[in-house]
């Protein structure tokens, strides 16, 4: 009888247990830069696990994500590059004093698979690359605008401008590579990796290269901030590093 007891008080106690984990589950609204997809699609999962929380992500490209802040979307933490973070927070649609850096990204060079694999390695190889490629992939997102003031650098801005070809908002320029779209493709270096169809390169040379940093900050219109405080505290441990760098991500 006094076993039968036990049985009874400790599956009342799981019950009751399961009972507070549900009632204190909460739902967590982020809106990241599509750049982010692929970390917070590793990551995020084992935070739910863990936590009991759901995390409803909105993937956006950087210019229309910003426009969401500022048109209200429903968010708790907003993640982008700091640029973006600092001005949104000067508008107030951010709260100041919270922004948490959490991923590096270099960027780099792809083409289709199956063709010809250019040398990439030095500023003087990658310039003749170039020149030499018939169309070249051009990201719209913060590795264009790079890109962009490299050409310059290597003085041959006007002689390639003609040839650049850009996705519409939302497709990765690994995606026109994969198509025939454009011979040769730059863009961050966790957008290309995904990508089926295409073969990666590698960085640009380092004289050339850039670190495109990601950020987390509290929206000013959060509702689930203690929830969401644990999900920055779990996406900044030093254990999520290991992922990141599988994704082509540096921990910040």
């Amino acid at each position: 009888m006094l076993h039968r007891m036990q049985i009874v008080l400790a599956a009342a106690s799981l019950a009751f247990a399961a009972m507070i984990t549900t009632a204190h589950a909460t739902e967590i609204q982020l809106l990241a830069s599509t750049a982010m997809r692929e970390a917070l699609d590793a990551l995020v999962p084992q935070f739910e696990k863990e936590s009991g929380h759901k995390v409803t992500i909105s993937f956006y490209p950087a210019a229309t994500l910003v426009l969401k802040v500022k048109d209200g979307a429903p968010a708790d933490i907003v993640m982008t590059t700091p640029d973006n973070l600092t001005a949104l927070t000067n508008t107030k649609h951010l709260v100041d004093g919270t922004r948490v850096d959490f991923a590096h990204s270099r960027v780099g060079v792809a083409v289709k698979a199956g063709a010809p694999k250019p040398d990439i390695g030095t500023p003087e190889a990658l310039k003749a690359t170039f020149l030499a490629a018939k169309s070249i992939g051009v990201s719209r997102g913060p590795s264009g605008v790079h890109l962009l003031g490299q050409m310059a650098k290597l003085g041959i801005a006007d002689q390639v401008k003609a040839k650049m070809v850009q996705p519409d908002l939302g497709v990765r320029v690994g995606t026109l590579v994969a198509e025939g779209k454009a011979e040769i493709g730059v863009q961050q270096v966790g957008e290309l990796l995904p990508i089926k169809g295409i073969v990666f390169l590698g960085p640009l040379p380092s004289e050339l290269q850039t670190v495109i940093v990601y950020g987390m900050a509290r929206s000013a219109n959060a509702r689930q901030w203690d929830a969401a405080s644990m999900l920055v505290k779990y996406l900044t441990a030093p254990t999520v590093g290991p992922t990141l760098k599988t994704i082509g991500l540096d921990p910040a």
